[in-house]
């Protein structure tokens, strides 16, 4: 029996609206009450997720979690307490912007409680309207944040083919890191071992659930390392194309379409 869920929330549990569709609410109420946890796993930092966990009735309840940073960070629910902590140091996070000024990139520097952005575009401000607030920045170094826990940084561009080129020619700078893509116009920079798989490893081991009864969803390639370790894995119909032949299984319904809970009600809670 499948005891744990981990899923992505943009472009997976999320529709475009950024909400909650009503089929998903009821299959996640509907799984809850067989026994079940459901845990949202963002690459967004915990606090972002506070509208989708009233939606699904988790805010500040007890007995539920939140996967954020990309495996970064796991916190409880009810208190907002730090359960685990995970982020790179200050000299990795300035020689990433210091480069990403080189490619003219938007940059977001997360720490545990403010999204810094740098260069911000009209196209993320957009996107990020609803899901995060960010507060912008215009300095030549990241001196400002010396001292402070520095979660993970990213790019964004949305020519993907330009961040798997800028990928390319940071491999021997980004060695010792976790690097991913989402959202199709980011670039991830995490600690190494540190992503959303690890945090769904770490999350079970918390509760003491063995992972091959979790099942993880997601639609993204920071999703990848997640459905790779769970029970099992899914991607959504709308998965990037490139990655599903590495899932365990696709839904026939994507982001828009309650995809989530075709996932919850055929293998979750199938008699």
């Amino acid at each position: 029996m499948y005891r744990l869920i981990a899923c992505d929330l943009d472009e997976t549990l999320l529709r475009k609206d950024k909400t909650v569709s009503m089929g998903n609410r009821k299959a996640i109420a509907d799984f809850e009450a067989a026994g079940g946890i459901f845990v949202c796993a963002t690459g967004r930092p915990f606090w972002t997720a506070e509208g989708t966990l009233k939606e699904i009735g988790q805010y500040r309840r007890s007995g539920s979690y939140v996967i954020s940073f990309n495996g970064g960070a796991i916190t409880r629910n009810e208190d907002d307490r730090l359960l685990f902590f995970a982020g790179i140091s200050w000299d990795q996070a300035n020689g990433l912007f210091t480069k990403g000024k080189q490619y003219n990139v938007c940059q977001h520097i997360y720490t545990l409680d403010t999204v810094w952005a740098y260069n911000m575009n009209p196209g993320e401000v957009d996107y990020l309207n609803g899901r995060q607030a960010f507060t912008e920045f215009d300095h030549d170094d990241l001196s400002f944040l010396k001292g402070q826990d520095i979660v993970k940084c990213l790019y964004e561009n949305t020519d993907t083919d330009y961040l798997h080129r800028i990928a390319k020619e940071l491999e021997p700078m980004t060695a010792d890191m976790d690097v991913s893509y989402s959202s199709n116009r980011y670039l991830e920079f995490n600690k190494k071992g540190v992503n959303k798989g690890t945090g769904l490893q770490h999350l079970a081991s918390i509760l003491d659930i063995d992972i091959k009864d979790t099942i993880a969803i997601g639609d993204n390639y920071n999703d990848l390392s997640m459905i790779q370790d769970a029970g099992l894995g899914v991607g959504v119909a709308n998965t990037v194309e490139e990655m599903k032949p590495l899932c365990d299984v696709i839904t026939e319904h994507t982001c828009e379409q309650d995809g989530v809970a075709e996932v919850i009600y055929k293998y979750a809670l199938k008699k």
